[in-house]
């Protein structure tokens, strides 16, 4: 087990005709030219939670399983976004920049924000990350709303029908739900046009679900408010436009980035592979979503 390197997106033993296991991050795409390079290939073990870099499809036809990390980075992913969203709309990182700057000590007036306690948040995505952020806006007493695929039993949170419901709604927006085809570009003009002069964006997610042009455009015409992102379209890279705006806040997709959470996440990689060599079975696979 020493020979992982999760951070590297290695493979156990050298990748070849014989390579049973693939351990990969989010960076290597798993598709059907490395799938058929690797025919002895059992096990993708994935280090993190998103699987949008590996075609769920081509591994199943193939009866190869895809191992994740889901819930030990739910925590830190949660409180990230909730300090994003404090954030951008307590303009917390442009206050850092104007008092650096010297603008505070040349008398220069600072803009005023808008206060999260007891606004409205829709969560697009009420799985375990989504969830977490909820309660933690419980603590600002936020009316907390959400969209999903079907409504979450049991939970006491409004329920929007579709994102543009969610959105109309809402005065800030957070973005938790998984990449791949089903979510790419779920936050569009039409959404952002939703959600207002006044309202705030943060994602968490993954950079295909927002349509990064029209958010831009909705920025650069103020009809939204501002945004936080964590992750973009084509990472590590940021459109130019953001760059110099005062009402974005720009994060290095860190979500998962502290020390414990990368250990816990290091653990169960392991712990998937070690599951797998010694009983044939990955301790958390991926498993389908009900339709």
């Amino acid at each position: 087990m020493e020979r992982i390197r999760a951070d590297d997106g290695a493979v156990v033993g050298e990748p070849g005709p014989g390579t049973r296991i693939a351990v990969v991050t989010n960076k290597i795409t798993v598709d059907d030219a490395m799938l058929d390079a690797l025919p002895s290939l059992e096990l993708v073990a994935s280090y993190g939670v998103g699987l949008d870099h590996v075609d769920l499809d081509a591994a199943a036809a193939r009866g190869v399983t895809v191992s994740h990390t889901p819930g030990v980075l739910d925590d830190c992913v949660a409180d990230l976004a909730v300090g994003a969203l404090l954030d951008v709309r307590r303009r917390i990182s442009a206050g850092d920049r104007h008092v650096r700057s010297g603008a505070w000590t040349a008398g220069d007036p600072y803009p005023l924000g808008r206060r999260l306690s007891g606004t409205r948040v829709g969560i697009l995505g009420l799985g375990r990350i989504g969830a977490a952020v909820a309660r933690r806006l419980d603590a600002f007493w936020c009316e907390v709303g959400y969209h999903s695929r079907r409504r979450v039993e049991g939970s006491l949170y409004r329920y929007a029908s579709s994102p543009l419901e969610l959105a109309t709604w809402a005065d800030s927006l957070v973005v938790t739900v998984p990449g791949g085809p089903g979510t790419t570009a779920m936050v569009d003009a039409e959404v952002l046009d939703a959600l207002g002069p006044n309202g705030y964006l943060v994602n968490v997610a993954r950079g295909t679900v927002v349509d990064e042009s029209a958010l831009v455009h909705a920025l650069k015409d103020g009809r939204i408010a501002g945004a936080a992102l964590d992750t973009y379209l084509d990472e590590p890279y940021v459109p130019a436009a953001l760059l110099e705006r005062e009402d974005v806040v720009l994060l290095p997709h860190m979500g998962s980035a502290t020390e414990e959470t990368r250990a816990a996440m290091d653990d169960l990689l392991v712990a998937n592979v070690e599951d797998w060599l010694r009983h044939g079975r990955a301790r958390t696979p991926w498993v389908a979503a009900a339709p």
